[in-house]
């Protein structure tokens, strides 16, 4: 990007147009309507929460994969074992964003019962930002662990390695307290892929040397993915064995624990899924949870910091009060999205929101 040329800038919509919108477009590309309005929804829920690659960016690929019969339209996923507290789902790449949530009430039922309820998900499609699915579950008073990785996408590399090997592989959580809930969605890598492609379509260089080239070397430059370049695994040329660590966790929750995977030789954009919610109840009791847990955000929250500098900040707190600003004036999409959503209005014959003033 010159910086010597106009920049171009983040438009505000109304929240609602655009939830209309992109339903209008996922129902254009012939996903059923109730699905469409799941889907749409997470997506919307990214960029409200500031996940700029993960949100709205991505409509535009999944209707190429709805278009592709890449992603399934229609069906249920397939129970490939249930234990009660445990199963399997086969999700014959239906939507990721609709598998995710039907999973997720699923697991809600079985809180009856059970204590503890874990769901993996195999041959899901794209389950978009993982943060979009945490807060309706903390509202509850529960606490969900989220995780997912792409068994197609080999684009970040081992320690100590100099070839990509797995998917950025990121780690979700949301903890209940008694005020604002602590919201995690982190990769294990030290960026997102869809940062990088970001960065390179623009000709711009990453904040850091977040990536290694094909002879070990450490760069910013995200055009060198495709040439065999890798992302670093969080922690970077220094601490990397961490994110490398964590990224092995995350490949035996989703991909070993649901039983497909890597080895499969998989060839088709996907994710596979962990996901469990857990009910404080069942342990210690709710109160006794909800009294640490607000007990440790607000010593943090408290804690002393170097002059000049912002207060410290528990995960999640920015992402929310970023919601409910853009809710009450306007989503403002990165100046990229709707570009690259036009094209599909024309194609499918849907109204273009019309930006705020």
């Amino acid at each position: 990007m010159d910086p010597t040329q106009p920049q171009p800038i983040n438009l505000r919509y109304d929240h609602s147009q655009l939830l209309r919108f992109a339903v209008s477009l996922l129902d254009g590309a012939r996903l059923a309507s109730d699905r469409s309005r799941t889907v749409a929804e997470v997506l919307l829920d990214g960029d409200l929460l500031g996940h700029t690659t993960h949100g709205l960016a991505l409509l535009p690929s999944y209707l190429q994969a709805l278009t592709e019969k890449t992603m399934e339209s229609d069906g249920d996923p397939t129970v490939l074992s249930d234990h009660g507290s445990a199963l399997i789902w086969d999700g014959r790449y239906l939507p990721g964003p609709w598998l995710v949530r039907q999973a997720i009430d699923e697991a809600r039922q079985r809180l009856k019962q059970f204590p503890v309820v874990t769901v993996a998900i195999r041959r899901s499609h794209h389950i978009a930002c993982l943060q979009a699915y945490l807060k309706p579950v903390t509202d509850d008073g529960l606490i969900i662990l989220l995780s997912s990785s792409d068994p197609d996408s080999r684009v970040v590399a081992p320690t100590g390695g100099t070839a990509p090997r797995f998917s950025p592989n990121p780690i979700a959580a949301g903890i209940p307290t008694r005020t604002t809930p602590i919201l995690i969605d982190i990769s294990t890598s030290t960026t997102a892929h869809g940062v990088c492609k970001r960065a390179a379509a623009a000709g711009d260089r990453l904040p850091g040397k977040w990536l290694i080239d094909r002879n070990g070397n450490a760069s910013d430059d995200p055009r060198i993915i495709p040439d065999n370049g890798s992302i670093l695994p969080l922690g970077g040329m220094d601490l990397g064995h961490k994110g490398f660590a964590l990224a092995l966790l995350v490949e035996a929750l989703t991909c070993a624990l649901a039983g497909f995977g890597r080895s499969d030789g998989v060839n088709r954009w996907s994710n596979s899924v962990f996901l469990q919610l857990i009910d404080p109840d069942r342990f210690g009791g709710r109160d006794a949870f909800l009294r640490e847990t607000t007990f440790i955000t607000q010593s943090c929250s408290d804690t002393p910091v170097a002059a000049g500098n912002p207060p410290v900040r528990i995960p999640g707190q920015a992402a929310l009060a970023r919601r409910e600003k853009q809710l009450a004036h306007g989503v403002e999409l990165h100046p990229t999205i709707m570009p690259g959503l036009i094209p599909w209005a024309t194609r499918l014959k849907v109204a273009v929101p019309t930006a705020l003033d």
